[in-house]
């Protein structure tokens, strides 16, 4: 043994362990080197290279890592060796891969739909034209009245409010029997209400008190009060109406101011609603004429 070899070493124990043992920081450990950044991509492009292969070898299917969508809570361990969480970058990104979270997606989503406003907005303008449609229907449809005087009496009273069919006519056609409203004629700013007695081509008279169509003697099978006085035969002109009121005493109607042209003829009375007491529907009890109605001019 060679003693001079011996005599070098130092004879403090300290001094020995400071000399074998060399403290690394774990950054410069040649047994776990640092990747240069420019070899990142050649590892990425391994790994999918390597799991692509394991794909084929036993069957599976997987998707491509860079299609992946992968979320905050499949990190059971952080990225790094250090503990610590994976950094989250603006936008919801991770560096190394790119996140998206479910409340994102949802505020993506909600931010492409129809802003609240414009929505409320429509369905104001829905609502509105749908009533305004429907507020046109009913006014061309129908129309209320309210009866003024006691010309129809028994069978319609003073103050009495009935709502008119105006398509009744112009749907259909005209009857005897049928109670109709219509414009004074001498004045179209009133409204009266009458039934009609004879249609376009009849002959009417009042004979003796009593009605006659054609030559025929009627009945009439509603409730009125007597006629008072006669009435010449006359021949109905086209286009044209005879029109009485029930009330016959006390009814201003053909036999006072002439026959009612159709033109003025608003529509078919069709339900009585107040006083609630007679509310219903309006009936047209029709009349019978059996003979040949005789032709106008």
């Amino acid at each position: 043994m060679n003693t001079s070899d011996n005599n070098s070493l130092p004879n403090d124990p300290d001094d020995i362990l400071d000399i074998t043992v060399q403290p690394r920081s774990i950054a410069s450990s040649p047994t776990s080197p640092e990747p240069p950044a420019e070899a990142a991509p050649m590892i990425v492009q391994h790994a999918a290279q390597a799991a692509e292969a394991v794909t084929t070898e036993y069957g599976w299917q997987s998707a491509h890592p860079s299609e992946r969508v992968v979320d905050d809570s499949s990190f059971a361990t952080p990225l790094g060796g250090d503990g610590e969480q994976p950094m989250r970058a603006e936008g919801g990104e991770i560096a190394g891969g790119t996140i998206r979270s479910e409340e994102l997606a949802n505020s993506e989503l909600a931010d492409e739909g129809p802003h609240w406003f414009g929505v409320m907005v429509r369905e104001v303008v829905e609502t509105v034209g749908l009533a305004v449609i429907i507020f046109l229907i009913i006014r061309i449809g129908i129309q209320n009245y309210r009866i003024e005087g006691q010309s129809m009496e028994p069978n319609f009273h003073d103050g009495e409010y009935l709502i008119v069919n105006k398509l009744a006519y112009r749907l259909g056609e005209y009857e005897r029997g049928d109670v109709i409203v219509f414009q004074y004629p001498n004045d179209p700013s009133k409204d009266y209400i009458k039934r009609v007695i004879g249609l376009p081509g009849d002959t009417v008279e009042i004979r003796g008190g009593q009605l006659f169509v054609n030559g025929n003697q009627i009945e009439e099978p509603y409730e009125h009060m007597p006629n008072v006085r006669d009435e010449p035969p006359v021949i109905v002109d086209a286009d044209h109406l005879y029109v009485m009121g029930d009330n016959r005493p006390a009814s201003s109607d053909t036999r006072s101011w002439g026959q009612l042209g159709q033109n003025f003829v608003i529509g078919q009375a069709w339900l009585a609603i107040y006083p609630f007491n007679i509310a219903g529907l309006v009936k047209h009890q029709p009349i019978e004429v059996n003979s040949v109605m005789a032709q106008g001019p």
